[in-house]
């Protein structure tokens, strides 16, 4: 497994990705599966958002000012997708809204991903290289175990205040 913090943060967006698609397809059916999905869906983007904010965006913000405008945004869309995986949390799947928040959370979040990946990834890999990533990366896995899984933990909960309050 590598320990690359790109090629980490990338095999998470593929999980997500693959969540969305399972989702869409989930739309019609039961609310039970739609409720299934959203739980899985809910705890990859709060482990995730969490590694990021706490481990990436701080050390490339730190070594790479340049990326600043860049890192500002991206915390910002997850506060955004931070608030609407509180509020699906609060929600049952049979709710008339739930279908139509799901969506909007996964527009978000596909956005940020595209605009990670494309723009900002590579330019990250540029300036750091190999060993730099790695490191971040191992600091990532370590970190992965104690992530908050649901939008409601303590954990979860102190990175959304943050975002409000920083």
């Amino acid at each position: 497994m590598s320990t690359d913090a790109i090629v980490l943060l990338k095999e998470d967006h593929k999980e997500m990705r693959r969540l969305f698609k399972e989702f869409a397809k989930a739309e019609e059916g039961p609310a039970s599966k739609r409720q299934q999905l959203v739980n899985q869906i809910l705890e990859a983007l709060t482990v995730h958002t969490y590694l990021e904010n706490e481990v990436m965006y701080p050390e490339v913000r730190k070594l790479l000012p340049d990326l600043e405008d860049d890192i500002l945004e991206s915390y910002e869309e997850h506060h955004v997708a931070d608030l609407l995986c509180a509020e699906l949390a609060a929600m049952d799947a049979s709710d008339e809204r739930f279908v139509a928040k799901t969506t909007v959370l996964i527009e978000n979040v596909e956005h940020h991903v595209e605009e990670e990946e494309q723009e900002w990834f590579p330019k990250v890999r540029e300036a750091l290289g190999r060993n730099q990533l790695q490191e971040i990366g191992e600091r990532m896995i370590a970190m992965r175990k104690d992530a908050p899984r649901t939008p409601t933990a303590p954990k979860a909960i102190k990175k959304a205040v943050d975002a409000v309050t920083a």
